[in-house]
């Protein structure tokens, strides 16, 4: 039955166009778009695709992992999210699994426009298109919507793993004919203005209340870890500078690294780490409560094209739970020097991550992590939305 607040809500949404967006799977990891659209949707209906990437498929148990995670969404099994959200709509077309040639393409757009033309005409109004990936990119011009967007958060090209010659081809076929452009990182921006185009400043934000708010949730998964604990969560992938962890990892005379992820073809000799243990992906929810036990936060990264031009999504959520961090000086990070230690070699790396161990933040970068306030993805969400006004 429909409530008055259901009514109200329904109401104030048909008064704007709504948005069709096409992106990561909604749920299965709380994407930059994800919280976006989730600050949206009191105010659009979003049709949401859940898309498939151009990962070249292996003979290995994460294609096959994978590839049966997709079967599941289009067998209609139920989507990874929890909830869904009121005036969100989960799609998950059949996609032909590979963009590489013109005929593969061909055939993923006749797919696409046979399962979400209908949609989209079903609206009361044209919606908006909107799309992290460049795999949509043979849609535009053909699926009926009123402009498209191209919210750019990653340099996909230098994905690892990724078919970069099809990646390449079909975003610069993308930024070419989207009707705006937004990047998450100056990086990013310079990277579309060799296409002659001009993009939107949006770097990621965060959900402040859920990372700051003490949280006393227990997390069995650490209990059995030697303290003091040394924390990383995400993909565990070849982004990762293992000599950093190695030379941590032989320096520390007590405690444990902590990787929390997914593993996504990392290096090998992530596994031959000192006092390292990986752990399975735990829930976004969960997280706060893994930073209250952590003494320090760290992100590892490698110096590559890849983490040159990324905005680290975690960054600012480490910030924000008032825990000492220590990062790899990149241009993301760069811009938070007063807030956590920046690193460039692996001895670095090891003397802060161990000096924090041992006298925690100190009040001058506790101090400048008020700017977080301005951070929060309501803002965010504000400052995007103006733009789609345009």
């Amino acid at each position: 039955m429909l409530t008055r607040h259901d009514a109200q809500g329904a109401e104030k949404r048909s008064a704007n166009p709504p948005l069709i967006v096409f992106s990561d799977d909604w749920g299965r990891h709380p994407s930059s778009c994800q919280h976006l659209v989730s600050q949206l949707l009191p105010r659009r209906d979003v049709i949401w695709v859940n898309t498939i990437g151009t990962r070249r498929p292996r003979l290995d148990r994460l294609t096959l992992l994978r590839g049966l995670e997709k079967l599941g969404h289009w067998v209609g099994r139920r989507s990874l999210a929890e909830t869904i959200p009121s005036g969100l709509q989960v799609v998950s077309p059949w996609m032909w699994p590979s963009f590489g040639s013109s005929w593969e393409r061909s055939l993923n757009r006749s797919l696409l426009l046979r399962q979400l033309a209908p949609l989209a005409a079903s609206l009361p109004q044209l919606p908006i298109g909107v799309t992290t990936v460049p795999v949509i990119a043979d849609l535009v011009g053909t699926l009926p919507v009123a402009r498209w967007v191209y919210y750019c958060v990653d340099d996909l090209s230098e994905w690892p793993g990724l078919d970069r010659r099809t990646i390449h081809s079909m975003e610069s076929d993308l930024i070419r004919r989207a009707d705006l452009l937004v990047a998450v990182s100056e990086s990013l921006q310079r990277r579309l203005a060799e296409h002659d185009r001009e993009s939107h400043l949006l770097t990621h934000g965060l959900d402040l209340l859920h990372w700051s708010s003490p949280s006393h949730e227990s997390v069995p998964e650490l209990d059995s870890l030697e303290a003091p604990l040394v924390v990383f969560w995400g993909s565990i992938d070849k982004r990762l500078d293992v000599s950093f962890l190695d030379q941590l990892g032989r320096d520390l005379e007590r405690g444990t690294i902590v990787l929390i992820g997914p593993w996504s073809d990392p290096p090998r000799a992530v596994g031959r780490v000192p006092r390292l243990v990986s752990l399975k992906p735990l829930s976004y929810r969960r997280l706060p409560a893994v930073a209250n036990r952590a003494d320090v936060l760290v992100m590892p990264y490698a110096d590559l094209p890849v983490t040159q031009a990324m905005q680290p999504l975690k960054l600012k959520e480490y910030l924000a739970t008032g825990k000492p961090v220590v990062v790899r000086d990149l241009p993301a990070t760069r811009e938070w020097v007063d807030c956590l230690d920046l690193v460039d070699s692996p001895e670095s790396f090891s003397v802060a991550v161990r000096r924090r161990l041992y006298t925690g933040i100190d009040a001058a970068q506790q101090s400048a992590r008020g700017r977080l306030q301005a951070e929060d993805w309501r803002y965010k969400a504000q400052r995007f939305e103006s733009w789609l006004a345009l």
